[in-house]
């Protein structure tokens, strides 16, 4: 939608942000489950979901896709997907003791992060992995050397490592964060650690960064932010807090039914994302309603571009020699 479907200056102004929904990671996981299904028909098993988002996982089970939180839930020989967010050895190793025909979905920007810590292990390097032990994606990078790898998330805790100040360190990030989300915990560690590596700009989930310097965008411009997107999905939920830290009231919508009225008290302008893993036809269902209450002029606020960035599915998935990733 653009501004040429504006109807008038009268109505109120909807700013849409662009980039909005699915990133190139979790059209990747959502097509390698479609991929599987018309393979090796169903049940297909994923543990975990497949990403973080209701209406994508009630989808799919809908079509007999069964998810477990843990691989001794598949039966032996079946068909198990692992999700976007990235699984430890451990648990491959466990997949392969059921004889399970596991397909990885792993986004392959996590994967780069799984790598370089097993590198960092190798070379005897002690590593710091930023971001919150209670997610999947940290529980999954972790596992690859756990004897050598500390969780931080706050400065605090980097201040109260117990390691000695000429400690070789490799810190590495949670992908669903972005630069601005680890800029102090990463300056702390780099004035702990002198001997420090970590990994280059490159590496930063690219949709995590567009989607928060979008709500950041919508901020300056709007009364309200929405953003479409489950409760349990880390980067939605931190779109939200960037919104309200930039000063502007901002709501997570899971669901058009959960969108409270109120919330658009005395607003002229409403500014509508959506996180990573949230479908577009919810920001569609948003806008629709958001027209009925009199917000019909829309804009588009355009903060980057993720239109030529795509990843190949695994070989395991299409039965072919695995596709090269492109950006």
């Amino acid at each position: 939608m653009d501004s040429a479907n504006e109807p008038g200056p009268a109505g109120k102004t909807v700013v849409l942000a662009e980039p909005r929904s699915f990133c190139a990671g979790v059209r990747r996981a959502i097509e390698i489950v479609e991929v599987a299904l018309e393979r090796f028909g169903p049940p297909i098993y994923v543990r975990n979901q497949i990403v973080h988002n209701q209406h994508v996982v009630r989808a799919l089970e809908q079509r007999d896709v069964r998810f477990v939180s843990s691989t001794d839930e598949v039966p032996r020989g079946s068909v198990c997907v692992l999700s976007a967010h990235g699984t430890a050895p451990a648990v491959r190793e466990a997949a392969e003791a059921r004889d399970l025909r596991v397909i990885d979905a792993t986004c392959p920007l996590v994967s780069k992060v799984h790598q370089q810590v097993v590198r960092a292990a190798r070379d005897d390097r002690t590593v710091l992995l930023v971001g919150h032990m209670e997610h999947e994606e940290v529980e999954g990078t972790y596992g690859e050397a756990p004897e050598r790898t500390h969780v931080v998330a706050t400065v605090d805790e980097v201040r109260q490592l117990d390691l000695p100040s000429d400690t070789p360190v490799t810190y590495v990030t949670q992908t669903t964060l972005s630069i601005d989300d680890t800029r102090e915990v990463v300056d702390a560690i780099a004035a702990r650690f002198p001997d420090l590596t970590g990994p280059g700009t490159d590496d930063i989930c690219f949709a995590s960064q567009n989607r928060q310097n979008g709500v950041k965008a919508l901020a300056k411009r709007t009364d309200v932010v929405l953003v479409c997107g489950s409760a349990n999905s880390s980067n939605t939920v931190r779109m939200v807090e960037v919104a309200q830290l930039a000063g502007v009231r901002s709501y997570l919508v899971p669901d058009i039914t959960d969108l409270d009225e109120s919330w658009l008290a005395g607003a002229t302008s409403v500014g509508v994302s959506a996180g990573a893993s949230a479908p577009e036809f919810l920001v569609d269902q948003l806008l629709d309603r958001l027209a009925e209450l009199g917000f019909d002029r829309i804009q588009v606020e355009t903060t980057g571009s993720e239109a030529d960035i795509t990843f190949g599915l695994p070989s395991a998935a299409v039965g072919a020699p695995e596709s090269k990733e492109s950006n």
